[in-house]
C-alpha cells in the first residue's frame, strides 16, 4: 500500500492524519485510513474514550469477543 502524506509509520500503529470538527459535531475519517480499515460510507463505528487517554474510534465488533468472554464467565459463575 502506497503511504500517503498523512500516514505516520508502517507497524501495526499508525497516524493517519487528522480530522477537524464541523458545526455538526462530524468529523471525516482520512481517506488512506477509511481504505486501510475497509470503513465504508453507512457503516457503524463504535467510539470509546476516557479522560486521560482520548478518543478511540473502531468497529462495534471488536468488543464481540470481549462481551462473549464476560457473559461466559458470568455464565459459569451463576451455574457453580
Amino acid at each position: 500500500m502506497a503511504g500517503g502524506k498523512h500516514v505516520l509509520g508502517q507497524s501495526k500503529n499508525r497516524v493517519f492524519g487528522t480530522a477537524k470538527v464541523g458545526d455538526r459535531g462530524q468529523i471525516v475519517i482520512p481517506q488512506e485510513a477509511r481504505r486501510y480499515f475497509g470503513i465504508s460510507p453507512g457503516d457503524t463505528l463504535l467510539i470509546l474514550g476516557n479522560e486521560r487517554s482520548g478518543l478511540v474510534v473502531t468497529r462495534p465488533e471488536i468488543l464481540h469477543d470481549l462481551a462473549d468472554e464476560i457473559l461466559g464467565k458470568k455464565d459459569e459463575y451463576d451455574g457453580d
